[in-house]
């Protein structure tokens, strides 16, 4: 599997509808990305792309082992999150965070919901 190929399943996996908003994101060319198929990426730009998507480089250029691929996502930042393969609306995420805020706030500590 390329780096491309890659990118394409974990930008699915975190709702990215295209590469072309992803890149943009990252800050680097809309169709950068695309290329990767046939020139390497700089480390600048895959490093970009990878803060985007929450993962490692290493996650990026397949070689991270699968204890390194679990990461924490922190859902006050502005992380792109979906539900059925679409994007969830930010009035949800702010209603999720709401909830997860009055968790907290009632002492609910540590991860531990009820």
């Amino acid at each position: 599997m390329t780096t491309l190929d890659r990118i394409k399943v974990i930008a699915k996996k975190k709702g990215w509808s295209s590469l072309q908003s992803l890149a943009l994101k990252a800050g680097i060319g809309a169709n950068s990305i695309y290329r990767w198929d046939k020139q390497t990426p700089s480390t600048a730009s895959l490093k970009k792309v990878a803060k985007v998507l929450h993962v490692s480089v290493n996650d990026l250029l397949g070689e991270s082992s699968p204890a390194e691929t679990v990461k924490r996502i922190d859902l006050a930042d502005d992380i792109p999150l979906a539900y059925n393969g679409k994007a969830v609306p930010e009035k949800y995420l702010d209603i999720i965070r709401n909830l997860m805020d009055s968790d907290f706030k009632e002492g609910k500590k540590g991860g531990k919901f009820n």
